[in-house]
């Protein structure tokens, strides 16, 4: 059975502790990467859509560091959306401005009714390099 190893980023906000998961898992060559949303510090939304997007991309980006990976390291892309159809745009703004070249990770992205009080939810599957 291959180990697995916790992950959490340096300055993890306090959603972990309130659900109780950990930000990733290291098995193997693999990190898996919990949901990151745009949280601040106490574990409250950011309210403002795009700047909530970017601060989750922020959390998904100090989680791969603390895993030993970056943006390129990332297989898979799944993302959640409560309002997609007027999400989207701001959305792939984001996106182009994080992965501005190919190759592209394959994405799937989901809508959904419901995130907790965020609006965006990542998460990913990364290789760590090595």
């Amino acid at each position: 059975m291959t180990q697995r190893n916790v992950v959490f980023p340096a300055d993890r906000h306090d959603l972990y502790a309130q659900h109780g998961y950990s930000a990733a898992i290291q098995s193997g060559d693999l990190l898996f990467v919990s949901g990151q949303v745009g949280s601040r510090s106490d574990g409250s939304a950011e309210p403002d859509f795009e700047a909530q997007v970017r601060l989750a991309f922020a959390n998904l980006v100090a989680t791969l560091q603390a895993g030993g990976c970056g943006l390129d390291d990332i297989v898979d892309v799944t993302t959640f959306h409560t309002d997609p159809e007027n999400q989207f745009g701001t959305i792939m703004t984001v996106k182009n401005d994080i992965f501005p070249n190919a190759p592209y990770p394959n994405w799937t992205a989901i809508g959904v009714t419901w995130l907790a009080g965020f609006d965006f939810e990542i998460k990913v599957i990364a290789r760590i390099p090595g």
